[in-house]
């Protein structure tokens, strides 16, 4: 039997305009593979912890600590939440700064021979830094670097410098999945 593939699109709300991922994954990976696999998409560091919501439950790393129960995300498989075109869950990133990413089931397909998952389709926009304040932070960002009258544009600048809002390196991310990481769990 061949194995199925996800199409997933992937968008940061609040974007504006929208950031966004369009990737293929094998459908039977965890929800913790598929973290990676969205860390390099978009462009995180995995710095921050992370977890998954589908209405009521979320999928993560179980820690009684943060006052909710977790499903582990280690146990559970994408084609498991995820079973039909327009599911839905959110993928949350960074607790302090708050970054959400809706992820929709677009299409579900048998993996070609020969071609190499998962793999980043097409996207829009840069990643914004790690750690800039979420997406009012973000905003914040782009005006004061876009100013040099800004107050704080040369602290900005000096902060992340050559940062472009529209650039993103589609090609950076397909040759890290389909170099060392696609031998990892795949």
């Amino acid at each position: 039997m061949s194995r199925t593939v996800h199409q997933i699109k992937v968008t940061l709300r609040g974007s504006r305009p929208p950031i966004w991922r369009r990737i293929l994954v094998y459908s039977d990976i965890t929800l913790y593979k598929l973290h990676e696999i969205l860390q390099v998409s978009m462009g995180w560091t995995d710095s921050h912890l992370h977890q998954y919501r589908v209405r009521d439950t979320y999928y993560g790393e179980p820690n009684d600590e943060f006052g909710m129960r977790r499903k582990n995300e280690k146990k559970v498989k994408l084609n498991e939440i995820l079973r039909k075109p327009k599911d839905r869950m959110v993928y949350e990133y960074d607790f302090g700064d708050g970054w959400e990413h809706d992820l929709v089931l677009e299409i579900v397909e048998f993996a070609q021979e020969g071609e190499k998952y998962p793999t980043v389709l097409k996207g829009k926009g840069a990643c914004p830094p790690e750690d800039v304040g979420g997406i009012y932070g973000y905003y914040h960002f782009l005006e004061a670097i876009g100013n040099p009258e800004h107050l704080e544009h040369q602290d900005m600048i000096e902060w992340c410098d050559e940062f472009d809002p529209k650039e993103y390196d589609i090609e950076e991310a397909n040759s890290y999945f389909h170099g060392s990481f696609r031998n990892k769990d795949a």
